[in-house]
């Protein structure tokens, strides 16, 4: 039988990350445009990480984190996301945050608590992080951040319902613009490279691909 005496038990703060329509962005700009954005990401995250946070691993476009401090933890999320929002021609992202019991080996972690965070940041919207009730506990000593129940939420392999939360910024750091309904990358307003009115609506396209691609089929991106 293989030992076991490498294995540590942590308590950790959890993070996960990645692009909101990260597969239609690939879709409609190709490989390595996707591959670019991705790398980008991945030197974001690791720029907007506070002391004593870890930058674990990424996979395709998911980015995982953790710390002890889930205070930091947390910081590093709204960082991250502030950073995402002011790159230019950049998808937003969203987060899901988890705090449990943990098996560290090898430098590698495991634990059924890696599964939920990974739940909580699949079921959140561009722009949004999710979070679990020890997460929701713990940031409300912080005036800046409102904390709002998101109700009970079923997760696949997770045996009972998880209490949800969102975490809020009390004042908005940046208004967004608007989003490509095609690539779903944000996109500037004003520095939008086309504008298609439709069924009374405006929608903002960051290049003539994508533009075109609306055009040609607009109830297919906006059903998606």
């Amino acid at each position: 039988m293989q030992q076991t005496s490498d294995a540590r038990e942590l308590d950790l703060a959890l993070l996960f990350t990645d692009l909101s329509g990260y597969t239609a962005l690939t879709e409609i700009h190709g490989a390595l445009t996707a591959s670019d954005i991705v790398l980008q990401f991945c030197r974001l995250a690791q720029a907007c990480l506070e002391p004593g946070v870890r930058f674990i691993n990424s996979i395709g476009d998911d980015v995982f984190c953790a710390g002890d401090d889930a205070l930091a933890v947390v910081g590093s999320a709204l960082k991250l996301r502030d950073a995402a929002e002011n790159e230019p021609y950049f998808p937003r992202i969203r987060m899901g945050i988890h705090r449990g019991p943990i098996i560290e080996r090898e430098g590698r972690l495991f634990g059924a608590p890696i599964n939920l965070t990974s739940r909580l940041a699949d079921n959140a919207q561009g722009g949004q992080i999710l979070c679990s009730a020890p997460i929701a506990e713990a940031v409300r000593v912080l005036a800046e951040i409102e904390v709002r129940p998101a109700g009970e939420r079923h997760f696949k392999n997770v045996a009972r319902p998880v209490s949800v939360f969102e975490l809020v910024r009390s004042v908005a750091a940046r208004v967004p613009g608007a989003v490509d309904p095609v690539c779903r990358m944000q996109v500037e307003i004003g520095r939008a490279v086309a504008v298609i009115e439709y069924a009374g609506a405006a929608y903002f396209f960051c290049s003539p691909e994508c533009a075109r691609a609306f055009r040609e089929s607009p109830d297919i991106y906006l059903a998606a």
